[in-house]
C-alpha cells in the first residue's frame, strides 16, 4: 500500500511575493495494493510532481511517502527502485548502442532467454522478431519507444508502477494500441499501477480516479463515482479530449 501524508513540493519563484511557489501542498493520498489508479486533473496542478516525488526525483519538501509501511520519503531514486518501484517518463530516454534485448535484460536484472524477451515485446503489441535485436535510439517512432519502455517495466515486475503521461508525444494510431496495452496490463499485472494522464479512455480503465488541483487532492473514488463528475465540470473539455502535453 502507498500512502502518502501531508506532503508538500515548494520550489523557488520570482513571480511569486515570497519567492516560492506551492507545487504540492499539504497532499494526503492512499493507494491500495493491486489498483489501476489515472491521476488526472487541470494542467499545472501538481499531477507530474506528485509522480516523480514519489519516484524521488523530486525531494519533499515535508509530510512523508510510505511504501508497504516503510516511510521512504529521505531514500534515493536507487533505493526506491530495489523496493520495487518504476517510472516511465512522459518522452522516453534514447539509449544509443544499446539493443532492446540488452535494455530488457538491464530492467530485468538478469540475462534473461531470447524466448522471455519476445514474450514481454508481445505483450505490448510489438512483433518481438522485428524489435529485439535493435537499438534502443532515433530510429524508432514516439509510440514505439513507449511500449518498449512499458516492456521493460513489465520485465522488472515492481509492486508499484508509474506512467507520467505515456500519452504525450505519440499519433492516434500508437495511442489506440497504448490503451489496449494499459488494458491488458490492468488485468494481468499484480503490482498497483499509477497513470498520470487526461484521456478519458485511460480514466474508463480506472480502477480509481484521483484528481489533483492547485495541490492537493480535490477528488478521490471509483471510476463509477468519480468520471461522471469530471465530465461534468467545466474542465471536461480538457480532461475528455485527446490532449497531449505536459504540467508541471
Amino acid at each position: 500500500m502507498l500512502e502518502i501524508k501531508n506532503l508538500s513540493y515548494k520550489v523557488d519563484d520570482e513571480n511569486e511575493s515570497d519567492g516560492i511557489k506551492d507545487i504540492i501542498d499539504g497532499l494526503d493520498l492512499t493507494v491500495e495494493d493491486g489498483k489501476f489508479v489515472v491521476i488526472t486533473g487541470p494542467n499545472g496542478g501538481g499531477k507530474s510532481s506528485l509522480a516523480k516525488l514519489i519516484m524521488g526525483i523530486n525531494p519533499a519538501t515535508d509530510g512523508q511517502i510510505i511504501l508497504d509501511g516503510e516511510d521512504i520519503t529521505k531514500k534515493s531514486i536507487t533505493e526506491r527502485a530495489k523496493m520495487g518501484v518504476s517510472f516511465a517518463f512522459q518522452a522516453p530516454v534514447h539509449f544509443k548502442g544499446i539493443k532492446v534485448i540488452d535494455l530488457l535484460r538491464i530492467a530485468a536484472g538478469e540475462k534473461i532467454s531470447l524466448d522471455l524477451a519476445c514474450e514481454y515485446l508481445s505483450r505490448v503489441g510489438l512483433c518481438a522478431k522485428d524489435y529485439v535485436e535493435r537499438e534502443v535510439n532515433g530510429s524508432l517512432s514516439g509510440g514505439e519507444l513507449k511500449r518498449i519502455e512499458i516492456a521493460t517495466v513489465l520485465a522488472r515486475g515492481t509492486k508499484l508502477s508509474i506512467f507520467d503521461e505515456p500519452e504525450a508525444g505519440i499519433d492516434l494510431w500508437s495511442f489506440q494500441n497504448l490503451i489496449k496495452v494499459f488494458e491488458n496490463m490492468r488485468k494481468t499485472v499484480n503490482g498497483t499501477i499509477i497513470v498520470i494522464s487526461h484521456q478519458e479512455r485511460i480514466l474508463n480503465i480506472a480502477d480509481e480516479i484521483v484528481v489533483i488541483e492547485n495541490g492537493k487532492v480535490k477528488m478521490q473514488g471509483s471510476r463509477e463515482d468519480v468520471l461522471p463528475q469530471l465530465l461534468g465540470t467545466s474542465n471536461a473539455s480538457q480532461i475528455a479530449c485527446e490532449k497531449l502535453g505536459g504540467d508541471l
